[in-house]
């Protein structure tokens, strides 16, 4: 299930912000890693964490690599666990999963689309990303997500931010 990305007000900061957060992305790239779960991918899902999976523990190495991102996260987004940035290659589909429990939802804000067949299922709702755009999901309901373009930029792109909603009251 999507939520109205307008419900938190974190998100209209990290999206007046997407460029430097892009920028700070691209100082980094090089350093991403692949995401442990290959089971459900194959290959193509890399990652680089600000703060850890699940509780948000400050990487300080990686948060100083990008520190405009750590701070917008670490200042705006209360009760925040998660973040860091996570990249599809073309090519890749990550198989439909149920996330963690917990309290998080996920916020994602999109920072390269490329043309083509890139999405995102949640439920039975698919939403495509927009760059500069958040979008607001729960990733406990059933979803998937792949990059199937075939155009350039080639790499589907996003900050990847897990979040307690109370906390952003």
């Amino acid at each position: 299930m999507f939520h109205d990305a307008a419900e938190f007000g974190f998100t209209e900061i990290l999206e007046a912000h997407w460029q430097q957060i892009r920028d700070e992305y691209h100082g980094i790239r090089d350093r991403l890693v692949d995401w442990h779960e290959t089971d459900l991918y194959g290959h193509g899902w890399s990652v680089f964490g600000l703060f850890d999976f699940p509780h948000g523990t400050p990487i300080t190495e990686n948060m100083a690599a990008c520190p405009v991102t750590a701070s917008l996260i670490e200042q705006h987004v209360p009760g925040h666990g998660a973040a860091g940035f996570s990249m599809l290659a073309a090519g890749t589909r990550v198989r439909p999963h149920q996330g963690y429990a917990g309290p998080f939802l996920r916020c994602h804000l999109a920072l390269s689309v490329p043309d083509g067949d890139v999405g995102l299922r949640v439920g039975s709702h698919t939403q495509r990303w927009t760059e500069g755009r958040v979008l607001i999901f729960d990733d406990r309901v059933d979803h998937e997500a792949w990059n199937l373009a075939t155009g350039r930029p080639a790499d589907r792109v996003v900050l990847l931010i897990d979040f307690i909603p109370s906390a952003t009251d």
